[in-house]
């Protein structure tokens, strides 16, 4: 009944039906394509494209110009953007004004006959022009407009993809410094006494070289247990940060020496760099600079068992930023690993606690800035690390 109403004159009901067994036949065919489940794109441009061969069926059978349904294209060119593209809708748009226009081109000269009376329409080019050029311009602006939503519809949606992950860090933060700090109680004190009663004996008895090696092995662990567990207070309860004034570089060199004096970085890492000879004044935490130092090249040497070249450089060009760059030639990661690089307890190294990188991204916040990680596998990895500049408070004399 609409579509007779909308029609100029009356449209034999058969020719109706055949377009709408067609449409519903053409529906069947998508829903086996779907369930098929293969060639998912192609089928979204065949269907388009299909649908705007029926839109155009259904505006020669109601009259071209004279009928109103050519106002239909827009549905096909709103649902290329949202499942296909920016570029398909224009596609869309542009198909559209092709089938529109031939069509109206045609019946007006008389190469496509009316579809029942035959009678041409008595009305001039201009208008017949003026016409096409007017449904053009309303397919392309409905392709910008949409797209312009889409768009921001995309960019609000990965906005939230991304707090959505956020939340979900900080809450796991929360949860790992809750029990770092049971662990902590329960584990710190009678692993020191320990490691202080082997020391006491490897250095009191007389013990032959086997023995003292598995005694030094008990205090090398029960040392590298003490780290994790200051890692796991680090989450729980932060130490009182102390503001001073001191140079980016120091700290890196600081944390690199602390490293290989512990036998945590050998030789085969080569380190390079601008860091060496780079002198950046940086006014916060230098114990926060050297504890992400510290993990982030501890890291980068465990992705490089072989050996392999690990560049720090700090650049100073912005204002109001400084930027530290740590890139190594390692293992890299899996896109999925690097999603969940920050999330605590959750480690890509065998045996590793998975809180290193969880407490380098809390400091970094706790510092006002933000971290990146790039990372491919089997290519290395990048972190890069942008610290906002800080001066600090102004001094106040007391009279």
């Amino acid at each position: 009944m609409g579509i007779q109403f909308a029609a100029p004159e009356y449209i034999h009901l058969s020719a109706l039906y055949y377009l709408i067994l067609g449409a519903y036949l053409l529906s069947v065919l998508y829903l086996i394509l779907y369930f098929w489940n293969r060639y998912l794109s192609f089928q979204a441009y065949l269907q388009i494209f299909f649908d705007l061969l029926l839109i155009t069926i259904l505006v020669y059978i109601s009259g071209g110009l004279r009928g109103s349904f050519y106002f239909l294209y827009i549905f096909s060119i709103i649902a290329a953007s949202i499942v296909l593209s920016s570029r398909d809708a224009y596609i869309t748009a542009a198909l559209s004004c092709i089938f529109f226009g031939v069509l109206v081109d045609g019946m007006y000269f008389g190469f496509i006959p009316y579809f029942q009376s035959g009678e041409p329409l008595e009305v001039s080019l201009a208008f017949v022009l003026s016409n096409i050029l007017f449904a053009w311009a309303v397919f392309f602006l409905v392709a910008f407009l949409v797209n312009y939503l889409m768009g921001s519809l995309r960019k609000t949606s990965a906005e939230l993809e991304s707090a959505q992950k956020e939340l979900e860090v900080k809450k796991n933060l929360a949860l790992a410094g809750e029990i770092s700090a049971q662990l902590a109680h329960e584990i710190r004190n009678p692993l020191a006494a320990i490691s202080g009663s082997v020391q006491v004996l490897r250095d009191s008895l007389k013990i032959s070289g086997e023995e003292r090696k598995l005694m030094n092995m008990i205090v090398d662990e029960s040392d590298r247990m003490s780290q994790s567990i200051e890692q796991f207070l680090n989450l729980a309860s932060p130490k009182k940060k102390t503001f001073t004034r001191f140079n980016l570089s120091d700290a890196v060199k600081e944390t690199i020496t602390l490293l290989q004096r512990g036998g945590e970085l050998d030789e085969k890492v080569k380190i390079k760099g601008n860091f060496s000879s780079q002198k950046v004044p940086y006014y916060g935490s230098k114990d926060q600079i050297k504890q992400i130092s510290w993990n982030l090249i501890k890291n980068a040497a465990r992705a490089m068992p072989e050996g392999g070249d690990l560049n720090i450089n700090i650049n100073n060009q912005k204002k109001h930023e400084v930027e530290m760059v740590f890139s190594d030639t390692g293992s890299g990661m899996k896109e999925e690993e690097r999603n969940k690089l920050f999330e605590p307890f959750h480690s890509g190294f065998e045996g590793g606690l998975g809180i290193g990188m969880t407490v380098v991204h809390r400091m970094v916040e706790e510092c006002g800035g933000h971290i990146e990680v790039e990372s491919e596998l089997n290519k290395g990895t990048i972190v890069r690390i942008t610290l906002p500049k800080m001066e600090p408070p102004p001094k106040i004399d007391k009279k």
